[in-house]
């Protein structure tokens, strides 16, 4: 862990190149924490990416980072709200292994800004965590996410599992 200092800030099409980077960073560091593999993400196009970083000012959405004095992004996190769901849904979180826990605050000053991005829309938020990432799970217990109980399966893997957790606002 580390003291360097970070600020947080929206994505947006211009930072493509760095939305891919920590895109394939994440990918390799934890790849059952997301459903997409790291070469499903090689082949992406300029345009995705472009689109990737348009999220953070998207109707619907919005994407984060955290960000180095030195421009180095060393988290992000994402939150979308679906017609189908009650609640907006965090997504596409990652923090760097040197700025991971409560004494580094990248994962807390990114989820300060899904929630109160989220607020704004509805009392609450959820999640996905896969069944077998316990690093993760512990970290949103921490921040008082509890599961419901209900599970979806891993759109990678159809025998394992996603747990639903959901935080109150």
């Amino acid at each position: 862990m580390t003291s360097a200092r970070f600020t947080t800030r929206a994505t947006t099409p211009e930072d493509w190149r760095k939305v891919r980077a920590i895109r394939l960073e994440m990918l390799e560091d934890t790849p059952l924490a997301y459903t997409e593999t790291l070469d499903e993400a090689l082949g992406n196009t300029e345009a995705e990416w472009r689109r990737r970083g348009a999220r953070g000012a998207a109707a619907d959405g919005i994407s984060l980072v955290a960000e180095l004095e030195d421009g180095r992004w060393v988290g992000t996190m994402g939150c979308v709200s679906f017609r189908d769901e009650p609640w907006p849904m965090l997504v596409s979180v990652y923090v760097a292994a040197d700025y991971r826990g409560k004494a580094a605050g990248v994962t807390d000053a990114l989820l300060g800004e899904v929630e109160a991005w989220a607020s704004l829309r509805a009392s609450g938020l959820m999640l996905h965590v896969h069944e077998d990432n316990a690093r993760a799970r512990s970290a949103y217990e921490q921040r008082g996410f509890v599961a419901t109980g209900s599970t979806i399966p891993y759109p990678l893997n159809r025998r394992q599992r996603e747990l639903e957790m959901v935080k109150r606002l």
